[in-house]
């Protein structure tokens, strides 16, 4: 039996929600719905900026919601991430360790720098708008990889952020190479619709021969294969994976269990931040195949906890709300 269910990598930000108005958006230039990366001194002028407005701060970075959503659930994770020794890295590495993750970062080996930090702008209409400096997690590298905790692990989840980094994209590679080398499984989450359209061929390179399970939303799916319509792009990505969860918003997602197509039913919600809804469908779902329920059940699954957490401000869910949908759709 290996140690641990899922290893993951991704970027480690630490997240400040703040409620705005499309009047602030305009007056300082921020373009509305969009992840924005920006450098330290534009996000220092907006942080100055939204004075006092901060709702929440917490840590955050799409992997590390997935994981954290994973662990409430009841998986045992493992994080490997790079944050700096500030005060946001050593707040970041206490809510690993707080939400029952393992991780690479120890405390007194932190090294010096600026940790990344997201500024996710909500508006009055749920939309999120994301400034992101990435400070220190852009030297994510091999050196942050654990080969232990890969090859002790079911799964490996590698966040498509990465691609954007030289080095991050030769980490996920290695992280890919030495989970196939110990029969451990490869799964990759496309993460934003950028990724794929600016980075198409490193993304095409990094699947290679194929992986064994993707996610991803219809937009990803299309650029990806380069189709026009959801359909053929879906068909195309069951050359590439051998399974595949598309999230597809009000019309809920699409599973490929291998052999067939089962489409997982929406929980309409009135939404209020759309923040970490796939995030939250890849941690359950994680959860679910990686206790072996059937995926239709696993995507139920990560369909309730993801329709709940866009209900409320913020990529989680607190740790009696995972237990309640877990209930709910596992029982």
């Amino acid at each position: 039996m290996k140690k641990y269910d899922v290893y993951a990598i991704g970027n480690a930000m630490v997240d400040y929600e703040i409620k705005v108005d499309d009047q602030f958006l305009s007056a300082h230039n921020v373009e509305k719905g969009l992840m924005t990366l920006v450098d330290e001194d534009r996000q220092k002028e907006l942080l100055s900026a939204v004075d006092g407005r901060i709702a929440k701060k917490q840590g955050g970075g799409s992997a590390a919601n997935t994981m954290v959503a994973f662990s409430q659930l009841g998986g045992k994770g493992f994080y490997s991430c790079k944050v700096a020794n500030d005060p946001d890295g050593r707040f970041y590495l206490r809510n690993l360790h707080e939400n029952g993750l393992d991780t690479n970062l120890k405390l007194d080996s932190l090294s010096e720098g600026t940790t990344g930090k997201c500024l996710v702008m909500i508006s009055p209409d749920a939309e999120r708008t994301m400034n992101t400096y990435l400070g220190i997690t852009t030297d994510f590298s091999v050196s942050e990889l654990s080969e232990e905790a890969i090859q002790n692990s079911e799964y490996i989840y590698i966040e498509g952020a990465l691609i954007a980094s030289p080095t991050g994209r030769i980490a996920m590679k290695k992280a890919k190479e030495i989970a196939q080398a110990h029969d451990v499984k490869v799964s990759l989450t496309f993460w934003d619709p950028s990724m794929v359209k600016y980075f198409q061929k490193e993304m095409i390179d990094l699947v290679g021969e194929g992986i064994d399970l993707i996610f991803c939303n219809e937009e990803e799916a299309m650029l990806f294969t380069g189709s026009d319509s959801f359909g053929p792009a879906r068909e195309a990505l069951t050359g590439v994976a051998r399974n595949i969860a598309i999230t597809r918003g009000k019309e809920g997602a699409a599973i490929w269990d291998g052999e067939n197509w089962i489409d997982i039913p929406p929980f309409p919600v009135e939404a209020i931040d759309t923040t970490g809804a796939g995030d939250m469908f890849a941690g359950a779902f994680l959860y679910g195949i990686t206790k072996h329920y059937p995926y239709d059940r696993s995507g139920k699954l990560a369909s309730m906890a993801s329709s709940k957490v866009v209900s409320r401000y913020g990529p989680r869910l607190e740790l009696d709300q995972m237990e309640e949908i877990k209930n709910a759709a596992l029982v």
